[in-house]
């Protein structure tokens, strides 16, 4: 596999947006990878005024690595779009980063910032730190949020996480806890959170699963109880199984008719709580 290490100089206040990926270098050569324009505000500047830029590239997209050498908290949009391929980012990325993402795997070593893995459709992500608000979600001012693929994160994630999400195959796993809003006008795909949850969780939901192992600070009243289950089927071959309160709705955006209905299921030890008197 082809590698191209960039590793960033003295970077600006100002954010630089900066959409690289194995799709943008691939065919060129370090010196050509080094004149790609990027924005520093709205001026046009040369990658290689920011970033050091060594090792060789490919023609062939999936047989190329981009290894992000530090914190690059202030570049956005790394990996837009990208098909294939690997980026490893070893510190914490910016804003959008992942956004459009069709294919392949970016690696965070440390955390995110917001609208990472916005509107993704397909490929991996995933942050070993924590991620910023609005992951996996809708771009403001749509409402087609992601479709595709799998996002991990390793810490917690902020506010309006998975927001719109719509795809049927895109699982998203928090293994730490997750701010208000998560699955907000959620239609399809699975969310799981291994950590706690703030209120408003699954708020004008039509569809999808999500499931808390932590607690729950609030259900909405929109949402009734169906009981306990043993067993969460994901997909035709995958399923958890577990001591699980199932809740249905929500019945503020759909009607208790509707034949689908979002779905979300509580860790029993921590959340009896919710279970309506």
């Amino acid at each position: 596999m082809a590698e191209i290490t960039l590793t960033p100089k003295e970077l600006p206040s100002v954010p630089l947006e900066v959409e690289i990926s194995p799709d943008t270098v691939a065919g060129k050569s370090i010196e050509d990878i080094k004149k790609i324009i990027i924005m520093k505000g709205n001026r046009e500047v040369e990658l290689g005024e920011f970033f050091n830029v060594e090792g060789s590239s490919t023609d062939n997209v999936s047989d190329i690595k981009i290894v992000i050498n530090g914190n690059i908290d202030s570049v956005k949009y790394i990996g837009q779009g990208m098909t294939a391929g690997e980026i490893i980012v070893k510190g914490n990325a910016g804003m959008h980063t992942g956004d459009d993402m069709k294919g392949g795997k970016i690696l965070v070593e440390g955390d995110c910032g917001d609208f990472c893995a916005s509107e993704i459709k397909g490929g991996e992500i995933e942050v070993k730190g924590s991620a910023g608000n609005y992951l996996a979600a809708a771009k403001r001012g749509t409402w087609r949020g992601s479709s595709k693929g799998k996002v991990i994160v390793h810490g917690n994630c902020g506010a309006e996480t998975a927001a719109w999400m719509r795809g049927k195959t895109i699982v998203l796993n928090i293994k730490g806890n997750a701010r208000a809003y998560l699955g907000t006008h959620m239609h399809l795909g699975t969310i799981i959170v291994d950590g706690d949850v703030d209120p408003r969780v699954g708020a004008e939901m039509s569809g999808g699963k999500i499931i808390i192992h932590g607690k729950l600070t609030e259900l909405l009243p929109s949402f009734s109880y169906i009981g306990e289950v043993k067993e969460i089927e994901l997909s035709e071959t995958d399923k958890i199984t577990g001591d699980y309160l199932k809740f249905e709705g929500d019945f503020a955006n759909i009607s208790p008719k509707a034949k689908k209905k979002g779905e979300i299921y509580l860790a029993k030890g921590k959340n009896q709580d919710l279970i309506p008197k």
